[in-house]
């Protein structure tokens, strides 16, 4: 079987709120992009878990291909360092992710999956930590005509079908799809495994796999935006501390659950 991995290069998340919270983050002339260079880029947490999870399928005894794939100018560091996790092939496809809404983003992807023959099963994580939107894995169900089960905290395998775990705010809701289906990975999977030394040794030798847009068989036309961004900023972020007094741990709690109900939050 095909499992086929969805990722995303964004910029590091705990840089950017490092640079709001000292006031420093800069939002440049055109009032859409951000000034700061010095941001490390990475892959999208939540598509990491995804990784993870197809390779704790592989774990379990699923014959499979892992296959990870990227739309990103030059995503060659995050696709090798899902190399070195353990995936078995990596792609790019070789266009700027600026340029992109959702809706392009799962055009492509459709066509990449469909250039492959199909998948028995897609992965994508959540939502990405840059805009948080997740709408491409519904949109990339929409295109494909495939089931999409989301936030999953497990994924296994029965037969014909996955079965997901999935994170409701009720409490834990197991459901099943037969294959091929979509399945977003939320961050209650847990903790990615670490690559090995002789794993990313190895990896760093590997170039991703291209897939331009017209080896897909689609063009500019097809990948134009629905939704543009028209405007970002940065809000203005204010902190303050105030110490409850108190003789003993005691008092001090007896003083803290008074203000919090005081100002209506208990």
């Amino acid at each position: 079987m095909r499992i086929i991995i969805c990722v995303k290069e964004v910029l590091d998340p705990d840089a950017v709120d490092n640079y709001v919270l000292h006031g420093k983050l800069e939002i440049g002339a055109d009032g859409k992009t951000l000034t700061q260079t010095s941001i490390p880029r990475l892959m999208n947490a939540y598509d990491e878990q995804a990784i993870e999870a197809a390779l704790r399928l592989r774990d379990a005894g699923a014959e499979c291909v892992v296959d990870v794939v990227c739309i990103a100018a030059d995503p060659t560091a995050i696709l090798r360092h899902a190399a070195a996790m353990g995936a078995d092939e990596i792609t790019t496809v070789p266009v700027d992710a600026a340029s992109l809404d959702g809706h392009a983003v799962a055009r492509i992807l459709a066509a990449y999956v469909k250039s492959k023959g199909g998948a028995d099963l897609i992965l994508c994580g959540r939502q990405a930590s840059d805009d948080d939107q997740g709408v491409v894995p519904a949109l990339l169900g929409e295109l494909l005509d495939l089931p999409v089960i989301t936030i999953a905290r497990s994924v296994t395998l029965e037969g014909g079908a996955v079965r997901v775990v999935r994170v409701t705010p009720n409490g834990d809701e197991v459901v099943e799809a037969t294959l091929p289906a979509i399945v977003t990975i939320s961050n209650e999977l847990g903790t990615p495994r670490y690559p090995t030394t002789m794993r990313t040794m190895k990896a760093r030798r590997l170039n991703p796999e291209q897939a331009p847009l017209a080896a897909l068989g689609l063009g500019e036309s097809d990948v134009a935006p629905l939704v543009r961004m028209t405007r970002q900023y940065v809000s203005s972020v204010q902190g303050n501390c105030r110490f409850i007094d108190g003789a003993t741990a005691a008092d001090q709690a007896a003083a803290l659950i008074g203000e919090l109900r005081s100002q209506r939050v208990l």
